[in-house]
């Protein structure tokens, strides 16, 4: 009896899980009779042939999954050899897998495209899941797990703005995740309401960063607001392409970064003698369950869904995509984006949401992303409120 596993790949997302909740319930739809599988940690779990079966999780558990972070069946970036492939296609015959699903980002899509090209000629279906807080994922409009962290960020630096307006001393540094791409960083971007809330400055890596025009910037904000919010990507570089902080280790694509958000803040206690603080929220931002998009979990849901139902019909090397049908009211419909296009490929803040200054987003972005994210609190603040005259 053939039978069907899925293998999360990368950093896990809020709504990871949810993508997995998607794959079960659509091949109970389908009325799939052989066995759901999944990988444990990933492809790690794949070469030991470590599978755990969802086959007969209950309603409840498949219901929990929707709502749970992190990994539930464990991920990795396990390198993987030439021979490895060659190993995983034996290994899925040997257990009679002929549907297989990754989800994960470019770089799992990379390696399931690889595993689709070594099992040519095996009934063999593979379907990618798109999943990132990156958002770097090509063709599609988005992909799960981004508007969660988009939103995560937006809801801090929107808390942020009212502790640094009700005591403006502070420049604030708040770090962001994103390589080589500022899609996190720009989410911020919704926080802000009027000219004079937070964030202040956004950098991103899509533009080289200037030390002295940021402390420039800085210094007129905290002049004219006397408090200030920068939201920084871990990834800023010079315009020779060196990153403004060295990085502390890497392996493979896998790069970390030094303290983005420390760097900066020094500079401006040293440079400008302003108090200053970094904030660097990390993990703790892909994995903020109170702060889920409903969207981003409706859309996890559905790329499961969609990219379960594609290989069951046995269309063969797509990863499932959201094509944007319009921003208000928002709609989407579901695609098949073939993997050969997805394969490590890296998209980029595009130049049109980027601000002339470099240093900020603009309104075309906060329109393609406000639906995603939801509403934010509305926070007051009796500051600005100009005292009314007393009448006798």
């Amino acid at each position: 009896m053939a039978n069907l596993l899925i293998a999360q790949g990368g950093a896990p997302t809020a709504v990871i899980n949810a993508s997995l909740a998607g794959v079960i319930l659509e091949a109970k739809v389908q009325g799939f009779k052989g066995k759901v599988l999944a990988a444990r940690y990933g492809t790690k779990g794949l070469l030991k042939e470590d599978f755990i079966d969802l086959t007969n999780l209950s309603e409840k558990e498949i219901e929990a999954l929707k709502y749970s972070p992190g990994s539930a069946i464990g991920t990795s970036r396990h390198p993987l050899e030439k021979e490895d492939y060659e190993k995983i296609v034996a290994i899925l015959k040997k257990h009679e897998i002929r549907y297989l699903l990754f989800n994960g980002g470019n770089g799992t899509m990379d390696t399931l495209g690889k595993i689709y090209q070594h099992a040519q000629g095996y009934e063999i279906y593979t379907g990618g899941i798109p999943k990132t807080i990156d958002n770097d994922i090509a063709i599609t409009d988005h992909a799960p797990g981004y508007a969660s962290n988009a939103r995560y960020m937006a809801s801090i630096v929107n808390d942020c703005n009212q502790d640094i307006k009700g005591m403006p001393i502070h420049v604030s540094i708040i770090e962001t995740m994103g390589r080589n791409t500022g899609w996190l960083a720009a989410a911020s971007a919704l926080a802000r309401r009027k000219e004079s809330d937070a964030p202040h400055l956004i950098y991103l890596p899509e533009r080289p960063f200037n030390q002295q025009k940021f402390l420039k910037d800085v210094k007129n904000l905290f002049d004219k607001y006397g408090g200030v919010v920068v939201v920084a990507s871990e990834g800023l570089k010079y315009a020779d392409g060196t990153p403004i902080v060295e990085p502390m280790l890497t392996v493979g694509r896998a790069v970390y970064y030094g303290d983005v958000s420390s760097h900066l803040a020094n500079l401006v206690l040293k440079e400008l003698g302003i108090k200053a603080r970094s904030e660097k929220p990390g993990i703790i931002g892909r994995c903020a369950s109170a702060l889920v998009s409903d969207i981003d979990r409706e859309e996890a849901i559905l790329m499961g869904r969609w990219a379960t139902k594609t290989v069951l019909l046995e269309k063969n090397g797509y990863m499932a995509g959201i094509k944007r049908i319009s921003n208000n009211p928002y709609q989407i419909e579901p695609i098949l984006i073939p993997i050969q296009e997805v394969m490590l490929y890296e998209r980029t803040l595009p130049d049109h949401f980027i601000n002339a200054e470099g240093n900020g987003v603009t309104p075309a972005f906060e329109q393609w992303l406000r639906p995603l994210i939801g509403n934010l609190p509305e926070h007051i603040n009796l500051l600005d409120r100009e005292e009314e005259d007393e009448t006798l």
